[in-house]
């Protein structure tokens, strides 16, 4: 313990982290530099921690502004994926693990530090995503994790020594939830969500208004794409940031966003999350609605593929590896021609497509129509489907002559 005179702390003010800095003074010696990321956490909730990083015995707390960073070169090739995992979590969480740990290692370069520090437990995702991406980067770095060492055996016990350290935390015994925001989403964990059956208590939520008391009337809403980039609402173009906050603001007033998942966690277990997804989940409904009208049929359906695969590379941790980056590559050839509007509305949850367009749709009305068309003779049909029933009908010809029919006795009445 004692070659490790000075460790850069990943530090968000919470319970975890805010015990943290006492302990590794207390177990190690060290010089403890805690680092703030500013990934969108919310109003007022980054306000006065630097203050209280130093009065819990930090040397220095360094505070960077990812945002941007965050939403185009992690969010963005997501959304662009259409990375969902296992059909719900929208990986709010998983996402911002990769750039906090990135800036995070290069502060320890700069400040000389012999280690790097994280507040995950043993238990759960996050200490995957941290220590795989300090592994990518510099693999020589000393890791500590305190969840894995300390004596401290659940969150109570973290409020215990908090208090008996003179640490304000941002928790009680009795409302023990652990929250974990950002621009993208906000996370909800412990407390009575460890039980599957309860329903959340409604004062937990802190973006959305629940659909119950969302706005009687719906709004529509207008998101348009450039190469399967976000960049404008309702005609508007918008920086990253202002983009999202605003799809984030008429999501949560209308009540669309919520998700309640009983997950499969890298580490073997389940665990039930619930989270507040309102700017992703119109980005994400409206980014594969315009797919559906510009992308052709092979190639939409291998992309599914595709982003089921992406989905699990970015919940385990593996951002910086060469698949994800080959991936990457396929994405951004298939958006090419992702450019258009998707009109949506938004009502007491739901967030319905209503209109889509685009210069390069695939969509041809004559083609599609009912009606007599100049361009499709229907009788080629004929031909097709005989051709693609080939193999079923050499397979029914050899079951009835071995008196194997798929066909059974009927009977009338």
């Amino acid at each position: 313990m004692s070659e490790v005179q000075k460790v850069v702390l990943a530090y968000s003010g919470g319970l975890d982290t805010s015990v943290i800095i006492p302990w590794l003074k207390e177990n190690y010696g060290c010089e403890v530099i805690a680092f703030v990321a500013d990934v969108g956490q919310g109003p007022g909730e980054l306000d006065g921690i630097e203050e209280k990083a130093l009065k819990s015995g930090a040397s220095k707390c360094i505070v960077a502004d990812l945002r941007e960073e965050f939403l185009t070169e992690y969010v963005w090739p997501t959304l662009r994926a259409g990375a969902v995992y296992e059909g719900k979590y929208l990986l709010g969480t998983s996402m911002a693990r990769p750039p906090i740990a990135r800036r995070q290692m290069e502060i320890a370069h700069a400040e000389g530090a012999q280690a790097v520090a994280h507040g995950c437990t043993g238990k759960g995702n996050d200490q995957v995503r941290f220590e795989l991406t300090f592994k990518a980067l510099d693999p020589a770095m000393r890791i500590i994790a305190p969840w894995r060492d300390w004596s401290i055996k659940s969150r109570d016990e973290e409020i215990d020594y908090a208090l008996a350290h003179g640490i304000p935390v941002p928790v009680t015994k009795e409302k023990n939830y652990s929250m974990d925001r950002n621009l993208w989403h906000i996370s909800y964990e412990g407390g009575i969500l460890e039980e599957p059956w309860n329903e959340p208590d409604e004062d937990m939520f802190l973006i959305g208004t629940s659909p119950e008391n969302a706005p009687d009337s719906p709004v529509y809403v207008v998101v348009s794409f450039e190469q399967g980039t976000p960049v404008a609402v309702d005609g508007e173009a918008l920086d990253p940031i202002a983009l999202l906050e605003k799809l984030n603001e008429l999501g949560a007033k209308h009540g669309v966003g919520r998700c309640d998942i009983v997950e499969n966690r890298l580490v073997g277990m389940k665990s039930r999350g619930v989270y507040e997804t309102p700017g992703g989940t119109i980005l994400m409904t409206a980014h594969k609605e315009l797919e559906y009208l510009c992308l052709d049929r092979d190639t939409m359906h291998y992309k599914q593929i595709i982003a089921e695969r992406y989905a699990e590379i970015v919940y385990n941790g593996q951002w910086f590896t060469p698949l994800r980056e080959a991936l990457d590559a396929f994405v951004n050839t298939t958006q090419t021609n992702v450019t258009g509007d998707v009109r949506l509305k938004l009502y007491k949850g739901n967030c319905i497509v209503v209109g889509r367009r685009s210069p390069y749709s695939l969509y041809d009305p004559e083609l599609a129509t009912f009606g007599a068309d100049q361009v499709y003779d229907q009788a080629w049909s004929r031909g097709f489907i005989n051709l693609l029933g080939l193999p079923v009908s050499v397979q029914a010809a050899l079951r009835n002559k071995q008196g194997k029919s798929l066909i059974r006795p009927y009977k009338e009445g």
